[in-house]
């Protein structure tokens, strides 16, 4: 059980917080021409280590609480966790989001987006359109006063209204010099409920939204999970800082 208090940050740790939003955000743009048909899942990840390193900065992934690799790689029916792997090739038609999150001077900044790979078909388009949107407004939602349910509550009305799902398993958190802490941010919910947001508080908003049902199943490794339907399942987050006045995406390149 993760602390539940919720920690203010300083203006010190938030510019440390932008650097390293800033650095993973580089180093998502930089892996994006490496999805494509014939790539596999590890390679995408040994050049995010090798960048990573030449950047003076740190994987959070890699072991943490034993996982493998440096990025996780989600293709297809994957909702979260993909390990990279050799066997695992990228082919026309698939989408994958890339999940990264960087250590600098002992900040986090995590970041992730769904690509296509190729040619995707139109429903795989319509679900990534639409998760990047449902981040989109659920940010939008963040200002002091507001709370927790409102923005869950945004990004359910809108995936519900296209005829998708919103993952109940997994949420976004507060995150600092802690790579996952409190608050949790759930994609679902009630507008008025839950905590409210104060200027400070830094936190990862990252809806996986499904084709069809919500329910997801976790593989023997511990870590993979899948739509329990085995159709489609897309997701973009960014970490966030709630301001005086609004918010700010720290995940920015």
């Amino acid at each position: 059980m993760k602390n539940q208090t919720i920690v203010i940050l300083s203006q010190r740790e938030l510019e440390k917080m932008r650097k390293a939003g800033r650095l993973a955000a580089e180093l998502l743009h930089h892996l994006e021409p490496m999805v494509k048909p014939g790539v596999s899942t590890l390679e995408i990840n040994d050049e995010a280590e090798r960048w990573t390193q030449a950047h003076g900065a740190k994987s959070a992934p890699l072991g943490y609480k034993g996982y493998p690799k440096s990025i996780c790689t989600s293709v297809n029916e994957v909702v979260c966790h993909g390990i990279p792997n050799a066997k695992q090739i990228l082919k026309d038609g698939d989408i994958i989001n890339i999940d990264v999150t960087l250590i600098v001077d002992g900040y986090h900044g995590d970041t992730s987006k769904t690509f296509f790979v190729g040619t995707p078909s139109p429903t795989a388009k319509k679900l990534v359109e639409v998760t990047q949107e449902c981040r989109d407004r659920g940010i939008a939602e963040v200002k002091p006063g507001a709370r927790i349910g409102d923005i869950g509550a945004a990004i359910q009305e809108y995936a519900e209204s296209q005829g998708f799902s919103v993952v109940r398993d997994f949420v976004g958190h507060g995150i600092s010099n802690v790579f996952h802490t409190a608050p949790d941010i759930p994609h679902y919910g009630t507008r008025g409920k839950g905590r409210v947001l104060r200027p400070g508080m830094v936190f990862t908003i990252e809806p996986m939204i499904n084709e069809g049902t919500w329910e997801v199943e976790v593989l023997s490794d511990g870590w993979t999970a899948l739509t329990r339907d085995r159709k489609l399942s897309a997701q973009f987050e960014h970490t966030i800082a709630v301001t005086e006045d609004g918010v700010e995406i720290l995940t920015l390149p």
